[in-house]
């Protein structure tokens, strides 16, 4: 019989039924009248075209067919009441922590180094929330809203924990630097510029491709034409396709500088020092929940190590 059909209510009301010998008492158990258990179980019997119970004056006697039957169901019962209790035990005790972070840096630095962190921590159950603008970060006994922010401090009403410095520098696709005559800074004038549209939190300044010429010694008379993009994915994508050159913050590219479908086209030289930088931001009070506590604590290793790998 497929599960679908399976008539669930008829067969509590039967195992309750076997398991006390008496309608009534299993009625009494299950909340209902014993008139309500005998019809579940007459119900049972004639879907089945088999006797379950002989009933007498003084009650009821469950048959050998009733016998073998109620052990396979009230072993399949207790199997699903087990299941239950256990996920919802799981439930109850699961930690929920809400992460708030910039839509390029989750999806460029921190989505691709969580798995290492829900591997050994299956208890707590994480959500992510793209959002560039600053959320209130919060902690209860059994759920936490943490917030990575780029920007500049201080953070008002709150305490943070620096991750990382930030730094500067032109990037694109080794077949656009294959083409194109990209020897010196000026010359990138005549390329293709991608530029983001970064949230600045408190209206703080955010360097952009003006600034990286003037710090590389250009004179511009005109700011070249730029395309402009909304997500610091998509222009990476777009220079990654050879179709320009971005202003690249290091958190964001390192991990496609490795790979080599992205390249420095003057090496190591020409970086822009920002006044922006990477930080966790936390309740201004109170202690930190356990799960929240080990949350840090791997955040801050996976930044030292990332800090570590870039000198």
């Amino acid at each position: 019989m497929r599960i679908e059909r399976l008539p669930l209510n008829a067969l509590r009301a039967f195992a309750e039924a076997v398991r006390e010998n008496s309608f009534k008492a299993a009625a009494y158990r299950l909340g209902v009248t014993p008139g309500a258990v005998s019809r579940q179980v007459k119900q049972l019997e004639a879907r089945l075209g088999v006797v379950l119970f002989e009933r007498h004056a003084n009650g009821v006697c469950v048959t050998e067919a009733g016998r073998v039957l109620a052990e396979d169901v009230q072993a399949g019962l207790l199997r699903i009441a087990n299941g239950v209790q256990q996920v919802t035990e799981r439930s109850e005790q699961a930690f929920r922590l809400l992460i708030s972070a910039p839509p390029s840096f989750l999806q460029l630095w921190l989505l691709p180094r969580l798995p290492d962190f829900e591997a050994n921590e299956r208890q707590i159950e994480i959500s992510l929330d793209a959002e560039a603008r600053l959320t209130q970060p919060l902690w209860l006994p059994n759920r936490a809203r943490l917030s990575l922010r780029y920007g500049q401090g201080p953070w008002p009403g709150v305490t943070s924990q620096r991750l990382f410095e930030d730094t500067l520098f032109p990037v694109c696709s080794p077949t656009l630097l294959a083409q194109a005559n990209i020897k010196a800074p000026s010359d990138l004038l005549a390329q293709t510029l991608l530029s983001v549209e970064w949230f600045s939190q408190a209206g703080h300044y955010i360097p952009g491709w003006s600034d990286w010429f003037k710090a590389a010694g250009v004179a511009v008379n005109k700011m070249p034409n730029q395309r402009q993009y909304s997500l610091y994915s998509l222009a990476l994508d777009q220079a990654i396709a050879g179709q320009g050159v971005v202003l690249a913050s290091y958190p964001l590219v390192a991990d496609r500088l490795a790979s080599g479908v992205l390249v420095r086209p003057f090496g190591e030289a020409y970086p822009l020092a920002s006044a922006f930088s990477y930080d966790l931001i936390l309740p201004a009070e109170g202690d930190a929940p356990p799960a929240v506590a080990r949350f840090t604590e791997w955040l801050e290793h996976e930044a030292a190590s990332f800090r570590d790998a870039s000198l």
